[in-house]
């Protein structure tokens, strides 16, 4: 079977990627066509845009894991396939009104990493891949999370239109990975892997996925608003945009987040790995 390592731009897929081999290395990149968000390296925007065969304007990610693709490249000395669905700003549009996802509405993820991954497997092969998911010794009620949702054959499928009558679409759920969990099975926690990139010519943010993520807690955004004020403001603008009043978060709004005291002796370890998000594969 073709084995994928799956990339999301943090330090355990890449451990992965690096420690072990694969055919195929994939990294689905969420963009942003708001110039208040644009990339501020012009050279480095382009040979992203080259690689997604789309305009890249920006990311919701801190900037740093456009290095950490490109280093991590350089350092496996094997390509990593760049992929990309539409942008968050098109993802939240339903008709003419904004629709926000959540943590019980989690589109965002579908719609802008397993899509985009799914396309690509659809474009370049026949039959379903062993995909490397980077899910620590810790981490095995995720990959439960996972097994629950496979097929009575063992894969993860995903829904395509494979046809149409004369009203509507005919959708099919076709099997397209089989997730294996090669850091569970070698018993490899997070100081193995902090250890490993440690003095190693590897950029990393030290926390990926989005910087205003739902799933992130409120001290941890109330951070990321001081850090990264111009991606968080995206955030906050979408909500005061959308569709009924509609929140990231439950009960608050990023408005009232960044509005926060920001409690000075706070930095980023203060925090856990489930602090971090759940949009990496």
């Amino acid at each position: 079977m073709t084995t994928v390592n799956s990339i999301s731009g943090g330090k355990t897929s890449a451990y992965v990627a690096a420690n072990y081999k694969a055919d195929y290395n994939v990294f689905a990149l969420v963009r942003t066509s708001d110039e208040k968000c644009l990339f501020p390296d012009a050279k480095l925007r382009q040979m992203v845009s080259d690689r997604l065969g789309v305009e890249f304007i920006g990311t919701l990610e801190e900037d740093v894991i456009i290095n950490t693709i490109f280093d991590l490249e350089q350092f496996i000395g094997q390509e990593i396939h760049w992929v990309t669905g539409r942008t968050f700003d098109e993802v939240i549009i339903r008709g003419n009104k904004k629709y926000l996802p959540n943590v019980t509405q989690r589109f965002c993820t579908s719609e802008m990493k397993l899509q985009p991954l799914f396309e690509w497997w659809d474009k370049n092969f026949d039959d379903p891949v062993e995909m490397r998911i980077g899910y620590r010794a810790n981490e095995t009620r995720r990959a439960v999370n996972m097994y629950n949702r496979l097929d009575d054959n063992g894969f993860l499928t995903h829904k395509k239109i494979v046809g149409k009558s004369k009203t509507q679409n005919k959708w099919a759920d076709i099997p397209w990975q089989k997730p294996v969990f090669p850091l569970i099975d070698d018993n490899i926690y997070k100081d193995n892997i902090e250890e490993y990139w440690r003095g190693k010519p590897v950029r990393f943010a030290y926390m990926n996925n989005c910087i205003g993520c739902f799933h992130r807690n409120e001290m941890l955004l109330r951070l990321m608003a001081d850090k990264f004020p111009e991606k968080f403001d995206w955030f906050a603008r979408q909500e005061q945009q959308g569709y009924k009043s509609r929140t990231f978060k439950n009960g608050i709004t990023y408005d009232r987040i960044r509005s926060a005291p920001l409690a000075t002796s706070l930095d980023f370890d203060d925090f856990t790995d489930c602090d971090s998000g759940y949009c990496g594969l």
